[in-house]
C-alpha cells in the first residue's frame, strides 16, 4: 500500500509523529525509526575495552636532492582484507583497511616536507584515495575516477605545505566510496609546523587521535550496509578508533584530542558529562578542518557531521579518580538514534600526573587566521543540494553526467563567495570541496547562526541541515587542475551528489597532451601494475627523483597569499 522507502514516507507523510510513521512499517523499517530496539544484534560490552590507538606510519626511504637539498620521504601502504573482532560472541567481522587495520596508520608529516605514499591495492575492488584537507596537485587528490584496481600501485605526491592541521585520508572510488569507507578504509593524517610547537599546546601520550564511526552489523558478525533508499547509513554501533564504545585511561591533566567524523551519515553533538554528578564539563575548541582557530573557543558541547575534525583541549585535572563520558545528542535532524547512540566513549580519570609538560594555559592567541577578503554585495555561484528521483543531485548534475559534471570554472587566484543550499527536504549534507579553505559567513533558515567555533577558523566541510542555506568564500588557489566537491554524506555521494569546479585557464572539460597537472586523468600519473621491480630500492629512487623534476609544486607563480611558504 505504502512505498516502504525511508525518504518517499518522510515526504508523503510528514505530519505524522515518528511512532505513527514506525508502526506502518515493516518490522526491518520500523527498527531503523525508532529508539526501542538494536538494528545490529545488541552490544553489551560497553566501555569494558580499551581504545585502540593506530599505528604510526614509518617512512621507508628518502630521496635527497644533493644541489637544493630538497628531500622527498617514502611511504607504503597496501590495502588489503584483514577481520577484526568486534562483537566478543561472534565470529570477526571481515573488514579492508589500509595496511590491514582501521583507522589505517596515521601519517605524522612535517610542514614543508614533501612526500610519496605507494598505495597498493591487493583487495577485490578498485579504490582512490583522497587525503582530506590537503591542496596538491589534481592527479594526486583522489579524483574519483581515477581508480586503482586489485594487484594494481598508485604514487601519490603530496606537499605537506599547509600551517598544521588535522587532516585525513579515505577512499574516493566513483558510486563506491561509502562502501570502501565502511569496510575500514579510512586514517588520519597530521601536519604539524613550528608555530603550532611554540605554543605548548599537549603532545606526545597527551595528543590523541579520536576517529568515530557508526555501523550496522548482523547476526554473524558481517556488516550490514543498510542505507534506507539512499537517505543514509546512520549506524547502532558506535565506534571509536574502531573499537565500539572504548575507555581511554587519562591522567588528571590537559589532553588535546583529535576529533574526526568519519562516519558514513551520521552527525553528533558531543558534550562530556561527568558520571554521577550530572553536569557538563567545558572545554575547549583550538582547531578545526583548516588548522588552528585565531583564539580558543570555549563550549560545553560541539556540532560535528561526516568529514568535519575539530581539536579540543581538554583538563581533566578537576575529575581525579572519576569517569567522563563522551556523550551524544538525540534529535539530530533525520538522523535515527538507537539505544546506545546517545554515548561515544568514556575517559577513566586516574590519580596521579607523570609528566607536566605542556600542560599549561592554552594561549588566548592562537594564530593569524588568513580570512579571504570577500565582497558580500553579490555571490559568485549558487548551487543546490536535493533529492532527484533515486539519486541525489548538486543544480540537477551527477558525477555520472560526464559532459555536465564540471559546473564551476573559478580563475586560479580569485576569490569567490558560493552560496550552498539544503533543497533536499529533509535530508542533510555535509558540503566538502576540495583544494581550497573557506571561511563561513553566513547560515540562514534551520540553525540560522555561524557556530563560535565555526566562526573562529577556516574550514573545508560545512554542515547543512534541512533548509539551510550557508555562504561560504575561499581563494580558489593555488593550483590549476580540475577538483571535486559534493556531500559528505558518502551514501549521497555514491548517489551522484558529487560533482567538479575547474581551477584553470582552459575553457572547457577536454585536455590535450601539453597540460600539467591539469588534468586528474593525465597518464603518466595513472595505476601501475605491481610489478616487483617497480618496489625495489633503484626503482623508487628513481621515482622520487622524477616526481621532484616535475615541479609540480613550485610556486614561484602563485599568488603570495596563497603560496605554500605562506602559512595558509
Amino acid at each position: 500500500m505504502f512505498n516502504t522507502a525511508l525518504p518517499s514516507f518522510i515526504l508523503l507523510l510528514g505530519i505524522l509523529t515518528l511512532e505513527t510513521l514506525a508502526a506502518a512499517l515493516p518490522t526491518d523499517s520500523r527498527r531503523a525509526l525508532t529508539k526501542r530496539d538494536w538494528y545490529s544484534p545488541e552490544y553489551t560490552w560497553i566501555f569494558e575495552y580499551p581504545l585502540p590507538i593506530p599505528p604510526t606510519a614509518n617512512v621507508k626511504t628518502t630521496w635527497t636532492n644533493a644541489t637544493a637539498g630538497a628531500t622527498i620521504d617514502y611511504y607504503e601502504v597496501t590495502i588489503k582484507p584483514f577481520e577484526q573482532q568486534i562483537y566478543p560472541n561472534l565470529k570477526a567481522t571481515p573488514l579492508v583497511g589500509y595496511d590491514g587495520t582501521s583507522p589505517g596508520p596515521t601519517f605524522q608529516m612535517r610542514k614543508g616536507r614533501e612526500a610519496v605514499v605507494r598505495f597498493s591495492n591487493n583487495a577485490d575492488v578498485e579504490n582512490s584515495v583522497h587525503v582530506h584537507g590537503q591542496y596538491d596537485r589534481s592527479p594526486f587528490d583522489g579524483w574519483a575516477a581515477d581508480t586503482t584496481k586489485p594487484g594494481e600501485y598508485k604514487d601519490y605526491y603530496y606537499p605537506n605545505g599547509q600551517n598544521a592541521r588535522t587532516l585525513w585520508y579515505h577512499d574516493h572510488a566513483e558510486y563506491i566510496t561509502a562502501d570502501n569507507a565502511y569496510k575500514g578504509q579510512e586514517g588520519v593524517y597530521i601536519i604539524s609546523d613550528d608555530e603550532e610547537d611554540s605554543l605548548g599546546l599537549p603532545s606526545g601520550n597527551y595528543d590523541v587521535p579520536l576517529a568515530i564511526t557508526a555501523k550496522y552489523y548482523n547476526y554473524d558478525g558481517t556488516l550490514n550496509f543498510e542505507s534506507f533508499d539512499q537517505a543514509g547509513l546512520w549506524g547502532d554501533i558506535i565506534h571509536v578508533n574502531g573499537q565500539p564504545w572504548p575507555y581511554l585511561n587519562v591522567e588528571p591533566r590537559k589532553y588535546r584530542l583529535r576529533l574526526l567524523d568519519a562516519s558514513l551519515s551520521r552527525t553528533y553533538i558531543l558534550s562530556l558529562g561527568v558520571d554521577g554528578d550530572n553536569k557538563n564539563v567545558t572545554f575547549q575548541v583550538i582547531s578545526s578542518d583548516s588548522g588552528l582557530l585565531g583564539y580558543p573557543v570555549s563550549t560545553d558541547d560541539l556540532e560535528i557531521s561526516p568529514g568535519e575534525r575539530y581539536d579540543l583541549v581538554v583538563d581533566f585535572s578537576p575529575y581525579a579518580g572519576k569517569n567522563i563520558t563522551l556523550n551524544n545528542g538525540v534529535g539530530i535532524s533525520e538522523i535515527v538514534d538507537y539505544p546506545a547512540t546517545d554515548k561515544v566513549m568514556r575517559f577513566v580519570v586516574g590519580n596521579e600526573v607523570s609528566s607536566q609538560a605542556n600542560n599549561g594555559d592554552v594561549p588566548s592567541t592562537l594564530r593569524r587566521v588568513p580570512f579571504p577578503p570577500k565582497d558580500l554585495s553579490k555571490a559568485d555561484k549558487d548551487f543546490k543540494f536535493e533529492r532527484d528521483g533515486d539519486a541525489w543531485k548538486i543544480n540537477g548534475v551527477g558525477f555520472a553526467d560526464i559532459e555536465h559534471r564540471i559546473i564551476a570554472k573559478p580563475a586560479r587566484g580569485s576569490v569567490e563567495v558560493w552560496n550552498l543550499h539544503n533543497s533536499g527536504g529533509a535530508g542533510t549534507h555535509p558540503v566538502h570541496i576540495h583544494l581550497i579553505d573557506f571561511q563561513i559567513l553566513s547560515r540562514t533558515e534551520g540553525r540560522g547562526k555561524v557556530l563560535p567555533y565555526e566562526a573562529a577558523g577556516l574550514k573545508d566541510v560545512v554542515y547543512l541541515a534541512a533548509g539551510e542555506t550557508a555562504q561560504v568564500v575561499a581563494w580558489y588557489a593555488p593550483w590549476d587542475g580540475v577538483y571535486m566537491f559534493h556531500c559528505h554524506n558518502l551514501i549521497h555521494e555514491d548517489h551522484d551528489m558529487l560533482v567538479g569546479f575547474n581551477v584553470t585557464q582552459l575553457g572547457n572539460w577536454g585536455y590535450d597532451n601539453s597540460t600539467h597537472f591539469i588534468d586528474p586523468m593525465e597518464p603518466e600519473f595513472r595505476p601501475k601494475p605491481q610489478d616487483p621491480a617497480a618496489y625495489s630500492e633503484d626503482a623508487i629512487q628513481e621515482k622520487l627523483a622524477w616526481f621532484y623534476s616535475t615541479d609540480a609544486y613550485d610556486e614561484s607563480n602563485q599568488p603570495p597569499h596563497r603560496r605554500v611558504a605562506i602559512n595558509y
